[in-house]
């Protein structure tokens, strides 16, 4: 994304989103400019969102932004650390059948992921893989990064989600589990690969950033929408025909119920720890800003208070 208008191309976006992300993604993004300037090593920032909540566009258009001003950024996605689908086809055999679908802990490669954050650290080159979501598979070449950069922006649904004790993986939140998981055997692998596999991983993070959902029933909303602007694309680059893993309604529907203990867990416990929290309405529209970072958040709101008054 070399771009802010390459950015709003791509995306499909009108002057509405830019208007919005000037007044709340900007300041984040001269902040991480500021950062970077005074860092001998890249500066970390994870973004957490729920599925479809925009956590991608976000990315995007800070990598976009920070281009502009001569700062380069780098955006990784759990999603693309995903084990393959056959890695994913043994351990349903192995361990449980919900092992199949990717998405949750457990899911993904925590070694890969470890060897690409050590080495960026370290301004290393490295080799990310992508994941092809049309596909339900991991793309066969890997990106390599030649320009080292100076922002790694991390984005996933369920990065800086944190276990629980195992006696509060009962009762089942939703029928998947109660039909599908009822000797909790899937709960207590996914809890213990948050645990020992994901957890460790966020010591790598600088700043935390949250888009913070008004619950998880927006998401299988967010989530259809997702699919559908996946359909479209391929439909227009004429490849709708060769993709195995566009979803339907009803497909999405049951797919969503995987995440949602995780999802209902990180909109508890995150929100209070995260170092800024953008909170969204149904229509995924910014409604509020708070978090650790009381400077930036208080300072984000003051200039989004004076605009405002200024456009009454």
């Amino acid at each position: 994304m070399k771009n802010l208008q390459a950015f709003q191309d791509f995306h499909h976006l009108g002057s509405a989103y830019l208007n919005s992300a000037a007044l709340y993604f900007r300041p984040l993004a001269k902040q991480l400019i500021d950062q970077s300037s005074r860092s001998k090593r890249p500066v970390f920032l994870a973004i957490n969102g729920a599925q479809g909540s925009g956590k991608s566009t976000l990315s995007d258009y800070l990598c976009a932004y920070l281009s502009e001003q001569g700062v380069s950024a780098l955006v990784l996605s759990l999603d693309d650390f995903y084990l393959t689908r056959a890695e994913r086809q043994t351990l349903a055999k192995t361990v449980h059948p919900l092992l199949a679908t990717r998405g949750v802990p457990g899911t993904h490669d925590y070694e890969l992921i470890e060897n690409v954050l050590s080495s960026l650290r370290m301004n290393q080159s490295v080799a990310v893989p992508r994941f092809d979501k049309s596909q339900d598979d991991r793309k066969p070449e890997l990106d390599v990064v030649e320009q080292l950069p100076n922002v790694v922006i991390f984005e996933g649904w369920c990065w800086g989600g944190k276990h629980v004790a195992p006696e509060a993986l009962s009762p089942s939140v939703n029928s998947l589990e109660e039909n599908e998981d009822s000797d909790l055997i899937w709960r207590h692998f996914v809890n213990d690969a948050l645990a020992m596999r994901m957890e460790p991983l966020y010591q790598f993070m600088d700043y935390w950033v949250m888009l913070e959902s008004p619950g998880f029933d927006a998401v299988y909303r967010w989530r259809l929408e997702q699919e559908q602007k996946l359909k479209r694309r391929l439909e227009s680059e004429g490849a709708l025909d060769q993709a195995g893993g566009v979803m339907s309604e009803a497909e999405i529907s049951r797919f969503i119920l995987h995440y949602q203990r995780v999802t209902e867990q990180v909109l508890n416990d995150l929100p209070s720890k995260a170092d800024l929290v953008y909170q969204l309405d149904q229509n995924r529209k910014i409604c509020g800003v708070k978090g650790a970072d009381q400077y930036l958040v208080a300072g984000m709101l003051d200039s989004v208070q004076a605009i405002q008054g200024a456009q009454q």
